[in-house]
């Protein structure tokens, strides 16, 4: 599944509900180095045919666990940003499904026919009829309205629902804090106190 789709949706859904992109950019995320580390691991595991190197399927798989895990690090860092739990639950679940397999996904072949794709091993991907944890494995093919998609799993869902939750809810307008009283500010209403209690009143 690819989750920039549901990035855009949740910026949609901002929007619609009265968020701002300001209001996103001011988001702090902690952490950052954990998904950079990330996405450079996953880069080296998965070259494509785009980069001039391959990487067999055990460092891959290595590199792939590796790469959630600290993903997994980076959103509990962000525990309380809404949605990120649901997130990290997702990879938590991904992870597990992994972890019982081997270090491979999982996909039911139902799956990939519903996809349209064949394979029997694909970078992380790998077709078995009874993996350990099916609840947890590729069991579905992504709508064909989505891009770049085939198949996905509950975690996946779970990643999904919280990238929507989480960009959503961060591009609200917070409210203006007014500000802190000055030092000069708090001693002058200090000194006219009295004077304002020793005023006659008519």
């Amino acid at each position: 599944m690819v989750f920039l789709d549901f990035a855009l949706i949740g910026l949609a859904v901002g929007l619609v509900a009265g968020g701002s992109f300001s209001a996103l950019a001011e988001t702090s995320i902690r952490g950052k180095r954990f998904a950079f580390a990330a996405i450079a691991l996953q880069i080296a595991a998965f070259p494509s045919n785009v980069l001039p190197w391959g990487t067999s399927t055990t460092v891959a798989s290595v590199l792939w666990m590796v790469s959630d895990a600290l993903l997994i690090v980076m959103l509990f860092q962000n525990r309380r940003l809404p949605g990120m739990v649901v997130v990290a639950a997702g990879l938590a679940s991904n992870l597990a499904a992994i972890l019982a397999n081997g270090g491979l996904m999982p996909v039911f072949p139902s799956a990939l026919r519903a996809a349209g794709v064949h394979y029997r091993l694909h970078n992380n991907s790998i077709r078995v009829v009874h993996p350990h944890l099916g609840l947890l494995v590729d069991r579905w093919a992504v709508p064909p309205w989505l891009p770049l998609g085939n198949v996905f799993s509950v975690g996946d869902v779970l990643i999904a629902l919280g990238t929507v939750i989480t960009v959503a809810l961060a591009m609200r307008v917070r409210p203006a804090r007014e500000p802190a009283p000055t030092v000069e500010a708090a001693a002058a209403r200090t000194v006219s106190a009295p004077a304002e209690l020793a005023t006659p009143r008519s």
